[in-house]
C-alpha cells in the first residue's frame, strides 16, 4: 500500500563482503521523470565498496543529497573515499557531486567519456579528477573487488555504464532492470509482484530503444552475477532469469512491430528529452514502434539509416540562443534529403523563453510539403503532469493516424476473409452495459465510454474493465489508482454522444457535463443511472486490452431507468 505519511529516509543495508547499499526512499513520487507517474514512490539506489580502497556508485540526485550525506557520514571517512562510480550524469545528479567534492575534494570520478564530457561542462572551471574507463578496463580497491565496466550507451543515457564486481558478482546495473516502487524489502522475493512496476519501467525507458537494450543483454550475458543492483527499486535477485527474460521477449515484440516512428532529438537540459520519451510512451502504447535517435550522440549514417527505414518521423529541439542546436539542423538535413513525402511528421520541443528553433522545424518541413500528424508541441521550461500525458495522448494520435494511413493503402484482400467475418459477428452478439470510465491521478484527469464492463466477485464486491493498450486512461489504471464506473441509462443518448467522440490531446473530456466528486477523488457523471467507486486490484494483458479488476469501494443508485446496452454487430470493434 502506498505510504504517503512517511518522510524521506535512507535505508542501509549489507549486499555482499565490503558492500552495502545505501537506499534513499521517498514514498511520494518524484516529479521530474514520465517513469515516476504510478505514484508509489521510489528508491535512488547508492552503493558503497569499503576494501582497502573506497568507492561509491551511483549517488542520488538532488531530492535525497542531505539524507544521503548524512547517511554516507555515519559509514566512511571522507579523506578515504577515493572514487565515485557513475553510471550515468545528468544536472540533477549534479548537486549531490557537489555536496560530495566540497567534504572529499580528493576524490576521483570514474566514468565513461560521455559523461567525463558532461561533467566538465557541468562543473565548468572547477579542477576535477577524472578516470574514464571503457568496455574491459579495471579498476583495483584491493581485497579481491577488481571491478570491470560494461558500457551500454542508450539515446536517452549515452554515457550508459555497468558496473561488475567479480569477488562479490554484484552487477550494478544504473538503468537497466529497476522499478519505481517504495518499501522496506531489498530484494525481490517474491519476485512476481514487481511485475507491473517492472513492466512500466520498461516501457517508459526503453521500449523506445530495443537496439541498445538487446545490446547491453548481450554484452552481460556471458557474467556469472549472483544479483543485479539497479538505480531503483528492490535488488534483482530471485527473479534475474525471468526479469532477463521478460526484456528479450518485450525487446522482441517492439522489433517486430509492423509499423515504426524514428523519434530524434536533442535535449539541453532534460526536458525535451522528457517530452520525447512521454510522445514515444503513447505510440509504443499503440502499438507502433519507436526508435529513438539522441542527434547528440548519433551518428549522420545512423540518423539517415532510421528515417529510410521508418513510417513516419518526429523530431524535438531544445532553443538555444534564439536557435536550434547544430546537431538538429544536421539532423533536419538529413530528414528532408533522406524522408519521402508520404511519410507522417511532427514537431515538439522545449524552451525557456522563446521558442525559435520550434517554429523553425515547422516551417522547414512545411515547405517541403510533409504531412504533419499532429500541432507542434511548445513545451516552455519543464513539463508538469498535465503536458506529459498531452505528449502522451499526443503520441497515441500519431500513432493511430500512421495505421490508419497504412490501412488504407492495404489490398482489400488482406483485410480479412468471410470465415473471420462469421467469427467476428458471432463475438459481436456479447453484449456490455455502457459505462464513463473516470479517473484522476493528481492534476490528470480522464474519461472514455466503456462497453467491456462485467461484475467479477461478489465478496469483496468487484469489476472487470477491459481497456485497449492505446486509451488515453489506460495509464490511469495501474495497482493502486482508482477510478469512478459511471452506469449511463438507455434514455440518456446525450451522454453518450458526448463520450463516443474523439478528444484531441490534453482536452477536457467533461466540458458541458455535470459532474461532482467522488470520496476517491475521481468525476461523478450526475445524470448516470448508477455510479461506483473503484479500486484497480489487478490487471492482466490480453492481447491488445489490458483486463482491469477493481474492488468497489462504494457506489449509489443516482436516477431511475434502464440501463444502456452496447449491441454490435461484429466483435471485431465497438
Amino acid at each position: 500500500m502506498l505510504q504517503t505519511t512517511k518522510k524521506k529516509d535512507v535505508q542501509v543495508v549489507i549486499i555482499g563482503q565490503d558492500t552495502k547499499v545505501l537506499r534513499s526512499r521517498t514514498w511520494d513520487r518524484l516529479k521530474f521523470e514520465v517513469e515516476y507517474s504510478l505514484q508509489k514512490g521510489t528508491t535512488a539506489n547508492s552503493y558503497l565498496i569499503q576494501a582497502e580502497k573506497t568507492a561509491v556508485i551511483d549517488p542520488p540526485g538532488e531530492s535525497f543529497t542531505t539524507n544521503y550525506l548524512e547517511s554516507l557520514q555515519l559509514r566512511l571517512d571522507w579523506h578515504r573515499l577515493d572514487y565515485v562510480i557513475l553510471g550515468h550524469f545528468n544536472a540533477n545528479r549534479g548537486a549531490t557531486l557537489k555536496a560530495l567534492l566540497a567534504v572529499a575534494p580528493q576524490v576521483t570520478f570514474v566514468c565513461s567519456n560521455p559523461a567525463a564530457l558532461n561533467l566538465k561542462e557541468y562543473f565548468k572551471d572547477e579542477e576535477l579528477k577524472i578516470k574514464v574507463v571503457k568496455a574491459e578496463d579495471t579498476l583495483d580497491l584491493g581485497g579481491g573487488h577488481e571491478l570491470e565496466f560494461i558500457t551500454t550507451p542508450t539515446p536517452k543515457w549515452p554515457d550508459g555504464l555497468m558496473t561488475y564486481d567479480p569477488q562479490t558478482q554484484i552487477l550494478f546495473t544504473d538503468k537497466f532492470f529497476g522499478a519505481h516502487v517504495c518499501g522496506e524489502q531489498v530484494a525481490d522475493e517474491g519476485w512476481s509482484v514487481y511485475s507491473e512496476d517492472r513492466r512500466f519501467y520498461y516501457d517508459c525507458l526503453h521500449a523506445a530503444q530495443v537496439k541498445q537494450v538487446f545490446s547491453s543483454l548481450e554484452k552481460i550475458s556471458e557474467l556469472t552475477a549472483k544479483f543485479y543492483a539497479p538505480a531503483h527499486g528492490p535488488m534483482v535477485r530471485y527473479g534475474m532469469k525471468e526479469l532477463i527474460s521478460l526484456y528479450r521477449k518485450w525487446s522482441q515484440e517492439q522489433s517486430l512491430r509492423d509499423l515504426n516512428v524514428a523519434l530524434l532529438y536533442a535535449s539541453a537540459y532534460g526536458n525535451t528529452a522528457t517530452v520525447a520519451q512521454a510522445i514515444a510512451r503513447g505510440i509504443t502504447k499503440a502499438g507502433v514502434a519507436v526508435e529513438s535517435i539522441n542527434c547528440e550522440a548519433a551518428t549522420s549514417n545512423e540518423i539517415k539509416d532510421v528515417i529510410e527505414k521508418c513510417h513516419g518521423f518526429i523530431i524535438g529541439s531544445p532553443t538555444l540562443g534564439g536557435h536550434a542546436p547544430t546537431q538538429i539542423q544536421t539532423a533536419l538535413g538529413i530528414v528532408l534529403n533522406t524522408a519521402s513525402k508520404d511519410k507522417l511528421a511532427g514537431v515538439f520541443g522545449s524552451f525557456g523563453w522563446s521558442g525559435e528553433a520550434i517554429d523553425f522545424l515547422e516551417s522547414r518541413l512545411k515547405d517541403a510539403g510533409y504531412k504533419f500528424g499532429f500541432e507542434p508541441i511548445r513545451v516552455k521550461f519543464k513539463p508538469d503532469d498535465v503536458t506529459i500525458q498531452t505528449c502522451k495522448e499526443t503520441g497515441i494520435d500519431f500513432a493511430q493516424a500512421l495505421i490508419k494511413s497504412q490501412k488504407r493503402r492495404a489490398p482489400r484482400a488482406a483485410r480479412g476473409g468471410s470465415g473471420s467475418d462469421r467469427t467476428a459477428q458471432a463475438v459481436g452478439r456479447v453484449v456490455g452495459s455502457l459505462c464513463v470510465m473516470s479517473a484522476k491521478r493528481g492534476d490528470v484527469t480522464s474519461a472514455m465510454l466503456a462497453s467491456w464492463v462485467s461484475q467479477a466477485t461478489f465478496n469483496p464486491p468487484g469489476v472487470t474493465v477491459a481497456i485497449a493498450k492505446d486509451r488515453a486512461l489506460e495509464s490511469l489504471t495501474h495497482t493502486g489508482d482508482k477510478f469512478v464506473l459511471n452506469i449511463l441509462a438507455e434514455e440518456r443518448k446525450d451522454l453518450q454522444k458526448h463520450f463516443l467522440k474523439s478528444f484531441a490531446p490534453g482536452e477536457d473530456r467533461f466540458v458541458k457535463v455535470e459532474t461532482k466528486e467522488a470520496n476517491n477523488g475521481c468525476p461523478i457523471l450526475t445524470d448516470a443511472l448508477a455510479y461506483l467507486e473503484c479500486k484497480v486490484a489487478n490487471r492482466m494483458e490480453c492481447g491488445d486490452h489490458w483486463l482491469v479488476y477493481a474492488v468497489v469501494e462504494n457506489g449509489q443508485v443516482l436516477n431511475d431507468g434502464v440501463t444502456a446496452v452496447h449491441f454490435r454487430k461484429t466483435g471485431s470493434y465497438y
